[in-house]
């Protein structure tokens, strides 16, 4: 039987193990319980975490238990990795919010039936913390110039903003976590990011500090492009995972629209198709390769936005792009007669199809965007009858693939 650790390392998901010869060895011979963290630092996951993600649901398709923590005590502090100054404080009440956010979309990749996986919050132990209580029993297992030493702390140390008290308190939290997870449901191993690696090792030396038991440590790769560059980021911002934030078709078009060299690495890492038939894709040549973005866009919209959407996606572009499929399914902004009179540009940025106004008039100025093929030039240019020239709809186009349909109600 192929070890889950081989189906992760095929796939391209691991970077660093804290004792890779006893976590190989363990995911062997037992099932056990493991978690990853996530912050809700916004109403919607994005495709950040789309790894992370992944890697649970093989996890737990290999028979292990996923307990997926989130972070409503850590989410008041917020990690300082990768930030170059601190972050913005979250009320209690956004955090909520955000939390059953990230619920709902969770179950598309995780199956929380009958006690497959669990569901946990940091706030339930971490705002009940005694201050000196922590000092005395976790606090004098930490060493200050080992927690310095490490990137997420050393690199904002020589920022301008520096590095408060405050944030510094981060990766003790994330530690307790993880000792507590352990001693409530026996977890022994947390899984996340790379960038999240100091933070994951100081729980792992935590709980065999303080309690001389095992516990492990898996990092996964970063979903980054060929130029390693972070992928997930348009124009407009993130790609979230929220249809209500990043529509399903848009959605589909992000895939879709990757460069070529990046389809192979997506496909292993986001979708669950066999390496056999992810490497058959990755290698065709010349405009075959959009075979396997085509399949690439649709594995990854079903499994986000579910089967229904991903087809709707799938017609809406083959209507545009193959002269087939159902226009109904292409984005529509619908216009009724009080719209009419409104400047072009206000209707855009009110339905987001641009994130400004000032990205509206570059584009504009610049060719970018069209009605019927017919170039829009004119930054004053109205909603009117006449734009519609006799018809129900029109056709706009937004720099060069993304289309959305102009509809008279």
């Amino acid at each position: 039987m192929v070890s889950v650790l081989d189906v992760l390392k095929e796939r391209g998901y691991l970077k660093q193990m804290s004792h890779e010869d006893e976590i190989r060895e363990l995911l062997e011979k037992e099932k056990i319980t493991f978690y990853i963290g996530l912050d809700p630092t916004a109403d919607s996951l994005h495709v950040g975490h789309f790894i992370a993600l992944m890697v649970m649901a093989h996890m737990q398709r290999a028979g292990h238990r996923p307990i997926v923590l989130l972070g409503g005590g850590t989410g008041m502090v917020g990690d300082p990795s990768g930030k170059n100054e601190m972050r913005k404080m979250l009320t209690p009440e956004f955090i909520q919010h955000n939390i059953e956010c990230f619920k709902k979309q969770i179950v598309r990749f995780i199956d929380l039936s009958d006690g497959k996986a669990i569901v946990a919050n940091n706030a339930d132990w971490l705002l009940k913390l005694n201050y000196v209580d922590m000092l005395r029993s976790v606090g004098v297992h930490f060493s200050v110039n080992r927690m310095l030493a490490a990137d997420c702390y050393k690199n904002r140390l020589a920022s301008d903003t520096g590095l408060s008290f405050f944030e510094m308190n981060y990766m003790i939290m994330q530690a307790y976590d993880f000792y507590t997870l352990h001693k409530k449901y026996n977890c022994v191993m947390e899984l996340g990011g790379d960038d999240q690696w100091s933070n994951m090792i100081a729980g792992v030396e935590l709980i065999r500090r303080k309690d001389r038991q095992p516990a492990y440590c898996m990092t996964n790769t970063l979903l980054t492009n060929s130029q390693g560059q972070k992928m997930g980021k348009t124009v407009g911002g993130a790609v979230w995972l929220d249809p209500e934030k990043f529509s399903p078709y848009d959605f589909y078009q992000y895939w879709r629209n990757i460069d070529d060299a990046d389809v192979e690495k997506c496909l292993s890492l986001l979708t669950f198709l066999p390496m056999d038939e992810v490497r058959r894709l990755s290698h065709l040549e010349g405009s075959a390769i959009n075979e396997a973005k085509v399949v690439l866009a649709y594995e990854v919209t079903k499994l986000v936005h579910g089967e229904e959407e991903a087809k709707k996606a799938k017609s809406a572009a083959e209507a545009l792009f193959s002269n087939g499929g159902n226009m109904d399914n292409v984005p529509t902004i619908t216009v009724t007669d009080d719209l009419l009179g409104t400047k072009l540009l206000d209707l855009l940025a009110e339905r987001k199809v641009i994130a400004t106004k000032s990205e509206g008039r570059r584009l504009m100025q610049q060719n970018g965007l069209s009605i019927d093929d017919v170039k829009i030039t004119d930054v004053e240019t109205q909603v009117t009858p006449e734009l519609f020239a006799g018809k129900d709809s029109v056709l706009l186009r937004k720099g060069k693939k993304k289309y959305y349909r102009l509809q008279r109600e």
